[in-house]
């Protein structure tokens, strides 16, 4: 029995440290989206005519 909590903690772990990796990609990459749309925001507002 023992060796069967080890084993579920040992997963639980694992899954953690996927989960939150997971998380800082997503994050990261929400940041870049970002960054794009707001490049393409200034250019849009600077090629608008006066």
């Amino acid at each position: 029995m023992k060796n069967v909590i080890k084993a579920a903690g040992t997963i639980g772990a694992a899954a953690m440290v996927l989960f939150l990796t997971a998380c800082n990609t997503v994050e990261g990459a929400g940041q870049d989206i970002e960054a794009v749309g707001e490049e393409i925001e200034e250019t849009a507002d600077e090629s608008k005519p006066d």
